[in-house]
């Protein structure tokens, strides 16, 4: 499976014992601009390092597996969990590298004062 959306929060990773570790990315996912989701996806084990790449702010395109599975309590009550598992990552753009949303005006006064223009 795969999603897009823009970077919202990265965490440290996570040290679970000395033979496994996760790292957890919230996604905010706008299919509908006007109410954004906040989505969690982790990374485990070697796959910590994908999150390395991209910073908060940053679009991005993730390739996930969805797990699920039940966890029964003392009393006999069953709860299931999923997880949105991220295998690979693709930075579509950063923060820094989105345009400017006006450009500075000109000073045209400042001009070189000859005026060669054809017309």
């Amino acid at each position: 499976m795969e999603v897009k959306g823009k970077v919202h929060e990265i965490s440290a990773v996570i040290t679970v014992s000395d033979k496994f570790k996760k790292r957890e990315l919230i996604l905010e996912y706008a299919e509908n601009p006007t109410y954004p989701e906040y989505v969690k996806f982790e990374a485990v084990q070697d796959k910590v390092d994908l999150f390395d790449k991209v910073k908060v702010g940053d679009q991005v395109e993730l390739f996930f597996n969805l797990r699920g599975r039940p966890w029964t309590d003392k009393t006999g009550k069953t709860s299931y969990f999923n997880t949105l598992s991220v295998w690979r990552l693709n930075a579509i753009g950063s923060s820094e590298s989105a345009a400017p949303e006006y450009a500075a005006p000109i000073d045209i006064s400042s001009a070189p004062g000859d005026d060669d223009l054809p017309f």
